[in-house]
């Protein structure tokens, strides 16, 4: 394959190796996915990002996980990919395509704008593997006498989470629970785990394990799936913030039921890889 160009960029922390195949078919196996993503081994990042050609938007986003597994949506790559394409393209809205839908992007100074479309709140909509109350679910880890977290909502903003809400988020150890939780059978296609404490009407405190990926500095899908889980639960009203590891989103959950999410997107650095060098080095 020789010389493969990417550029490095991250929303928060959340940081992704995006690839260009707009013009040219890229397609990388499960194995060169994984050596991409290792932090220690490639060049390191949370998701991998292809662009492609696509009929019904600007481009075709699509996402794997650093383990090499396809996912629906990513809110945080979805802004450093449009943050991308309208430095590239000098114009402030596109549509990108993805396995979740169509989004819709705006830039506004130095922070982009995502319409991650609407939240979904059925259990067939998660998806869970047997019908349940989204808005309590019966799921406890830990202690059967005193769990450690319990009672979460459940919800989809382009793929599944699950949100618990406690008294310490950053004291919660979510690098002990979340593995279980992400695999666990009452969601099939495994599931992301936030762990969110109300710091006021407006304001949330969340900590992220992400399928696939782990504890990760900042996820912008389950930002706005805390922040509608709160607001479901009527902790928080329509519009507010929400803190992660890496910094501040904001979050609208709008009446028509559709989720806005602003934040920033920065460029790393750029750069040209040769895979089959590393798959070697892997070796």
């Amino acid at each position: 394959m020789g010389l493969l160009p990417f550029i490095k960029m991250h929303g928060l922390g959340n940081d992704f190796v995006i690839f260009d195949a707009r013009f040219e078919t890229i397609e990388l196996t499960h194995e060169e996915l994984r050596v991409v993503a290792s932090r220690r081994m490639g060049i390191g990042c949370d998701q991998i990002i292809t662009l492609e050609p696509s009929e019904r938007a600007d481009v075709f986003m699509r996402i794997h996980n650093a383990d090499g597994g396809e996912v629906e949506a990513c809110g945080n790559g979805t802004r450093c990919v449009a943050a991308h394409l309208m430095e590239e393209g000098e114009y402030n809205h596109l549509t990108i395509e993805t396995l979740a839908g169509l989004l819709r992007v705006k830039r506004d100074g130095g922070s982009v704008s995502v319409d991650m479309g609407i939240a979904r709140h059925e259990w067939n909509e998660i998806p869970l593997a047997a019908p349940a109350d989204t808005l309590h679910l019966s799921l406890n880890v830990g202690s059967p006498e005193a769990p450690a977290l319990a009672d979460p909502v459940a919800i989809n903003i382009g793929n599944p989470h699950v949100v618990f809400f406690v008294s310490d988020a950053v004291g919660t150890d979510l690098v002990r629970y979340g593995p279980e939780i992400e695999i666990h059978e009452m969601f099939p296609n495994r599931v992301n785990v936030s762990v969110a404490q109300v710091l006021d009407s407006t304001t949330l405190r969340v900590q992220v394990w992400e399928r696939g990926v782990g504890l990760t500095a900042a996820c912008g899908t389950a930002a706005c799936a805390a922040f509608v889980a709160a607001a479901r639960r009527g902790l928080v009203g329509g519009k507010g913030t929400v803190q992660l590891d890496g910094g501040v989103l904001k979050v609208e959950w709008h009446q028509d039921g559709h989720v806005i999410m602003t934040g920033p997107a920065s460029l790393s650095f750029i750069g040209k890889v040769d895979l089959d060098v590393l798959i070697k080095a892997k070796v």
